[in-house]
């Protein structure tokens, strides 16, 4: 008996890493100190020494149940980039630039290629978002994961000077609120999508009109990565009071979140088209409206609160970053919390 007979193929963790170094390489930036198969990442701070006072902000999430989705599809080179983005956006919303990614993956068996997948798509939303990919852990474990599933989930640190954080302690009545458009459902709400469409090949390869795409092709393009659009309003010289990544807990959860006490948060939800994917989750669920609004973004992503002279400047630095900006509400005095009307 030896350690591979009981499961754990410790070659093909090797074969792994060798799969990936070149795709680790490409998210490389000057402060990385380290190479791959240490024991530890190190990256160096020099860099923040002109910041009056450089504060670490950090994220960790992982993809959720959406990774039910690429078991059926057989397609793993995307759910990285939606494990970075759930991180480094909301550290983008502090006000932050994401500095590194590690991530962790946890699988019934090792298959290197597959492993090399998966890491490719968090190269690649490391190198959206401009954070190097300095570390990670890939761990087998028959009996525990079924041989053909893993779990996969992510850290990452960022910078931000103490004065740039944004905290939404300036929010006041008038300001004008921001979103940007999501890529689709995002990596949130998937328990819901999986009770409501039936989760096998034949569906999620049927084509949709309405959708323009397989139904599957729908629900498993990435999140946004927002951190260049966010870096770009900055540049531009607006000062972001307030941000909301738009996750779990859809608009209700969230937009609160970046507000002060004693303000209200107004969405006008006629302020941009739904996109399909949504009004079809509603309509073949039968799900009612407030709770597709508490549990999916239903097409934006992210919400900024600006001042009103602001607003048009912030738009533009949007569009040119990529991204789609729609004004979707204001803030007003009130109890704090959201109204969508």
């Amino acid at each position: 008996m030896d350690y591979k007979n009981s499961g754990v193929d410790i070659e093909a963790g090797y074969r792994s890493v060798e799969l990936m170094k070149e795709h680790v390489q490409k998210t490389m930036r000057p402060e990385v100190l380290t190479g791959l198969g240490g024991f530890s990442g190190a990256f160096s701070a020099e860099a923040f020494k002109k910041m009056e006072k450089p504060t670490l902000v950090s994220g960790t999430d992982g993809v959720g149940t959406k990774l039910k989705l690429a078991f059926l599809l057989d397609k793993h080179d995307t759910v990285g980039i939606d494990c970075v983005a759930m991180c480094v956006n909301d550290i983008a919303c502090a006000g932050g630039e994401p500095l590194f990614f590690l991530d962790y993956i946890a699988c019934g068996r090792n298959y290197p290629e597959k492993i090399a997948e998966i890491v490719s798509g968090v190269a690649e939303g490391c190198r959206q978002s401009n954070a190097a990919l300095i570390g990670g852990e890939t761990a087998e474990m028959p009996g525990f994961y079924p041989e053909d599933e893993y779990d996969l989930a992510g850290f990452a640190v960022g910078v931000v000077d103490e004065k740039d954080i944004i905290t939404g302690a300036e929010v006041k009545e008038g300001d004008v609120l921001i979103g940007m458009a999501s890529s689709g459902v995002h990596s949130n709400g998937f328990s819901l999508v999986r009770k409501v469409f039936r989760m096998n090949i034949e569906t999620l390869n049927t084509y949709f009109d309405e959708l323009g795409t397989t139904l599957g092709e729908a629900l498993i393009v990435p999140t946004k990565i927002y951190v260049k659009a966010l870096g770009a309003v900055k540049a531009a010289g607006v000062r972001i009071k307030a941000c909301s990544h738009i996750t779990g807990g859809g608009f209700y959860e969230n937009v609160p979140r970046m507000l002060p006490e004693g303000k209200h948060a107004v969405i006008e939800k006629n302020s941009y088209e739904v996109p399909a994917i949504f009004k079809m989750i509603a309509r073949e669920g039968c799900v009612d409206e407030k709770v597709m609004y508490n549990t999916y973004n239903m097409g934006i992503g992210m919400v900024l609160a600006v001042e009103p002279s602001d607003a048009e400047r912030t738009m533009e630095a949007i569009r040119t970053a990529g991204e789609t900006p729609y004004v979707i509400g204001r803030i007003t005095d009130g109890e704090k919390g959201v109204t969508i009307c």
